[in-house]
C-alpha cells in the first residue's frame, strides 16, 4: 500500500535531528495561518512535487530517517505526510484537524491534498506538491 494515499500514516514519535531543530522553530509561531504557510514553504523549498512514475520507489518509504535523505523530487503523499508531522509536532494542530483529500489530476492519477482546519469553522486547502505544478497557495490541483 501507498502510504497516505490508501491509509493514513501515523505521525511518528522519533524524527531525524535535522526535522527536529525545524520544530523547535516552528513551536515559536503563535498564529496558525503564518505556521502552515511557514511549513509549507519549508517543505517546498527542500521538495518539488512530481508523478508517480518518477521515483515510483518513494512512494513506499515508510522510515523517517531514509524518507529526510530523500530530497528534490517527491509525491503528493509524501509532502503532505511531512506536512502533517510538522504542524502535529508544533502542537498547535492535532492529527484530527488535518484530513487527506482525494482528487485526481491528468483525468484519473490519484493525487491527494490536506485540508487543514484552521479555528472558527475556517478550513484551509494545502497542496505542497501543487506548487512546482503551477497550483498557488490554498488551492489544490484537481482534473475538474
Amino acid at each position: 500500500m501507498i502510504p497516505n494515499l490508501f491509509w493514513d500514516k501515523e505521525i511518528p514519535d522519533k524524527l531525524p535531528k535535522e526535522m527536529e531543530e525545524i520544530v523547535k522553530k516552528l513551536k515559536k509561531i503563535r498564529d496558525k495561518e503564518k505556521l502552515v504557510k511557514k511549513v509549507y514553504d519549508i517543505v517546498t523549498k527542500r521538495y518539488y512535487g512530481c508523478h508517480s512514475f518518477k521515483r515510483f520507489f518513494d512512494l513506499f518509504v515508510t522510515d523517517m530517517e531514509k524518507f529526510w535523505k530523500i530530497k528534490g523530487a517527491t509525491h503528493c503523499t509524501n509532502l503532505c505526510y511531512l506536512m502533517k508531522i510538522f504542524l502535529v509536532k508544533s502542537g498547535k494542530f492535532k492529527e484530527e484537524d488535518i484530513k487527506i483529500k482525494y482528487t485526481t489530476t491528468y483525468v484519473l492519477w490519484p493525487h491527494v491534498y490536506l485540508k487543514i482546519k484552521m479555528g472558527k469553522g475556517k478550513t484551509l486547502d494545502v497542496d505542497p506538491w501543487g506548487k512546482a505544478n503551477g497550483i498557488k497557495y490554498g488551492d489544490y490541483a484537481s482534473t475538474f
